[in-house]
């Protein structure tokens, strides 16, 4: 219990601290983390389904 209490202080800690540096900032980098991940994803999906489609046309031949 006590150990769940001084990781959650920690992490709140580093939250705050990077709430001040970031300041006005803080939305466009949200943005941009949230934008580079959904990229990623999206890149990885269409890669599972262009993985699938070959599959499925080489096992039809």
């Amino acid at each position: 219990m006590l150990v769940r209490f001084i990781i959650y202080s920690i992490i709140a800690l580093v939250t705050l601290l990077l709430v001040i540096i970031l300041g006005d900032y803080g939305p466009w980098y949200f943005a941009w983390i949230v934008g580079t991940v959904m990229i990623v994803l999206i890149s990885a999906a269409g890669g599972a389904m262009l993985d699938t489609q070959i599959e499925h046309e080489n096992k039809q031949q």
